[in-house]
């Protein structure tokens, strides 16, 4: 496995390209990366990674038999996610979510009979299915054609850029308002939207320092990941492999976010369940509601079942008794403007995601009749 370059005394970039291989990116030098999209800057999907994990991912099972699809059809996939028309940065953000999300149906012709498969581009079930890369100095050719810029660090899934870093050192003044401003206008029409429209979980770092959003949030909307761990001496080992005694640190602000936010399985679990698109906007999860949404599917999912005992009940028992069945309730407390409608969007998303929930059922009960509306035109829009 190749190691980040270190030339440059980076005290944000350098510790935050560290930890990210530490936690299982495979790291790719800007040339490396450069080559994985066929030698252009203006491309920013790494073309050879993405079809190899096509077929590492995807097969068919059709009538007892196991097929692959044909390379017609990994390359019109991959052609597909590439050549989604330009229309606008969240419109066109939210066509290319819904392909990777979803997936897309092709057609194959297996004993004579054709049909249609489903093919995705990422393996949601079985993360370790996937691959993560992360480079650095990703250089990216301006909308003029002319002009190339390079966001600090690049996070793939299986070649496509998931996440972007922008790292500022903590001597500058602002320093995440800086990175704040660097994305804001790397998004804008007249510089690289090519990379934001992939682009799931944002994060701007800075030692002491570290906000995340999504694509197109204002700067007023950025966040603050809080997270108790459990077991911060993770960090510690993380931070420090392969480091001798003189060169250890200690865990800061930017190590902690990264962790909580882009570890491979969190950044797919953030990626799939925690962003909505609500009336042009595209959201993401505070901390708030993604700790409550998880707190109440581990609720919902825990049967009491008294024939069965403490703990999930088996689905033939909840058929064939179902009034032995007990679940604990619960509350989540909002305040006002906290995001309650969106709290409620992505726990009933979670909820239809959730493999061992079958055809769940939400019913929502409001007091007030402009409640009513405003529910509603949320879960309509999202």
């Amino acid at each position: 496995m190749n190691n980040p370059s270190f030339t440059e005394d980076h005290i944000s970039q350098v510790p935050a390209l560290q930890l990210l291989v530490n936690m299982g990116y495979v790291y790719l030098t800007p040339e490396e990366a450069f080559n994985a999209r066929g030698g252009k800057t203006s491309n920013v999907i790494l073309d050879s990674i993405l079809e190899k994990q096509l077929r590492q991912i995807n097969s068919i099972l059709y009538k007892g038999g196991e097929y692959h699809f044909s390379n017609n059809n990994i390359t019109n996939a991959i052609n597909t996610l590439k050549n989604i028309p330009y229309d606008g940065l969240i419109r066109t953000n939210e066509k290319i979510y819904d392909l990777l999300s979803l997936g897309k149906s092709f057609e194959e012709t297996i004993l004579g009979n054709t049909k249609s498969f489903d093919l995705k581009f990422i393996d949601w079930e079985n993360i370790d299915r996937n691959v993560f890369h992360v480079t650095e100095e990703f250089e990216i050719m301006q909308s003029d054609g002319k002009t190339h810029r390079r966001p600090d660090i690049v996070l793939f899934v299986n070649g496509i850029p998931f996440a972007v870093i922008e790292c500022k050192r903590p001597d500058i003044k602002a320093p995440i308002t800086e990175a704040i401003s660097q994305h804001l206008r790397n998004q804008t029409d007249e510089f690289i939207p090519s990379l934001f429209v992939y682009s799931q979980i944002l994060m701007a770092v800075s030692k002491n320092e570290a906000k995340y959003a999504t694509a197109g949030t204002a700067e007023k909307f950025w966040s603050v990941w809080k997270e108790r761990l459990k077991n911060e001496e993770d960090i510690v080992k993380l931070i420090n492999k392969h480091l001798n005694e003189a060169e250890k640190r200690l865990v800061t602000v930017q190590d902690r976010a990264i962790y909580s936010l882009l570890k491979p399985e969190r950044l797919l679990e953030i990626s799939r369940q925690f962003i909505v698109y609500d009336c042009g906007e595209k959201k993401v999860a505070r901390h708030q509601q993604y700790f409550a949404v998880k707190n109440t599917i581990l609720r919902v999912t825990q049967l009491l079942n008294n024939n069965v005992g403490a703990g999930l009940a088996p689905a033939h028992s909840i058929e064939n008794n179902f009034h032995n069945i007990k679940r604990k309730g619960g509350v989540i407390w909002h305040t006002q403007g906290s995001g309650k409608s969106i709290t409620m969007v992505m726990l009933a998303k979670a909820l239809a995601l959730c493999g061992s929930i079958s055809n769940p059922r939400i019913v929502i009960v409001t007091d007030r009749i402009d409640l009513d509306d405003q529910i509603w035109n949320t879960f309509k829009h999202c």
